[in-house]
């Protein structure tokens, strides 16, 4: 008989983001590894019932955590994580196997192979696909082969799982001892106006879950996630906790608030005041292109109107945000509030993210957004969760 309860570890754990997910799908989390120290304060405040290492996982001794969970090997439901993705990413400075966090996989590997887990999740971004011209994903893929695990690869894309958000990321499941199908992975349920800008396929196979005719076609908006939060004024701070601007107005708001006592993290960030400028000419769903070019840094006025569409962007209410970065800066994407003359907060971002507002972060500001941007939705992560739990069961 299955167990209602299905038993997961969670590696490179970052802030929570995939750990959050999973909790939601059902899964008990039972230890989490996550190096840095404010993603780890933040992660053990939300997740105060997991056991938590803070150890470079080059130290850790694999037989001893599966001891000290009383697991024995192949009893472990799920092993999941995100093995750190800047050397893959398409927007990293430099793409390139020197990069010592390609290499970190390779513990992931040191970890399954103790533990024997039923299931292997790893996500990561879907420039993975492309780097190297393919080599890694294969490698990994091949890996996994080795140690006994069918596995398959697919891009999911975050609105069409519910997030208002343009997010892909690459997911890879592993099942011991036999075959992935294609049940393991969640199907979509919205349509979305989003398009891939990147290499999906492997060895001439598309790896984009699209939707079906039978997917709704009201995807979450940016309003959706964010309209009932507290006005800010630029650079305003105010209460620690806020309160809600208006009732929830969706089911999204309504999900977010579960268990929140207020609104936190919601500190607006003081743009400067070429900035605030700019932002003065850009409409909902404009961009820098509406900018007057004496305004604009050097580099964009010699930049074609056709490229760079989302920098200094107001995001359009009944849209999608561009994708969370590891900071909400408008040099870098559309996050230009939609109707306040301000760019995201941190709570904003987790909004965006998916993130409920009982989840708390912690660390300075720039670290809080960090947390956010390096993170899975969450709400992705269920979805995952639950189409593994139903193969698992």
């Amino acid at each position: 008989m299955a167990r209602e309860c299905l038993r997961s570890i969670d590696l490179f754990s970052g802030a929570g983001g995939l750990s959050e997910g999973l909790a939601g799908a059902g899964f008990q989390v039972l230890f989490s590894n996550e190096i840095d120290p404010e993603y780890a304060l933040t992660y053990r405040s939300n997740h105060p019932g997991v056991r938590m290492s803070t150890a470079d996982i080059r130290t850790v001794d694999a037989r001893k955590v599966m001891d000290d969970l009383k697991l024995k090997s192949g009893e472990l439901d799920l092993m999941a994580g995100g093995p750190p993705c800047q050397g893959y990413s398409i927007n990293a400075p430099s793409r390139s196997l020197a990069d010592g966090r390609n290499h970190l996989f390779r513990e992931f590997l040191r970890f399954a192979e103790v533990f024997s887990p039923r299931a292997i999740l790893i996500e990561n971004v879907p420039g993975l696909v492309s780097f190297e011209n393919g080599r890694t994903l294969k490698d990994m893929l091949d890996s996994l082969s080795g140690l006994g695990y069918g596995a398959g690869v697919r891009i999911l894309g975050a609105p069409y799982y519910g997030i208002p958000q343009m997010r892909w990321r690459t997911v890879i499941i592993g099942l011991r001892g036999k075959d992935v199908p294609p049940s393991a992975f969640p199907v979509p349920e919205f349509r979305a106006p989003v398009r891939a800008n990147f290499t999906a396929t492997l060895n001439g196979i598309g790896l984009i879950m699209e939707p079906g005719p039978g997917s709704s076609s009201d995807f979450v908006t940016v309003r959706h996630a964010i309209g009932d939060l507290p006005p800010l004024r630029n650079g305003e701070r105010g209460a620690p906790v806020k309160g809600y601007a208006s009732g929830p107005s969706c089911a999204y708001q309504e999900r977010a608030r579960e268990g929140a006592e207020g609104v936190l993290n919601h500190e607006a960030p003081m743009l400067s005041e070429i900035n605030l400028k700019r932002l003065r000419y850009v409409k909902p769903g404009g961009n820098w292109t509406d900018i007057p070019d004496s305004l604009l840094p050097r580099g964009m006025q010699l930049a074609r109107k056709s490229d760079h569409t989302k920098r200094y962007g107001r995001v359009e209410p009944d849209g999608l945000a561009s994708t969370i970065l590891t900071k909400c800066d408008p040099h870098w994407g559309a996050y230009f509030h939609y109707d306040q003359d301000r760019s995201f907060t941190v709570r904003e971002a987790a909004r965006l993210q998916s993130f409920p507002d009982n989840f708390v972060f912690y660390g300075t500001r720039v670290q809080q957004f960090a947390q956010v941007g390096n993170a899975i939705p969450p709400l992705m992560a269920t979805s995952i969760g639950i189409a593994m739990k139903s193969v698992l069961s």
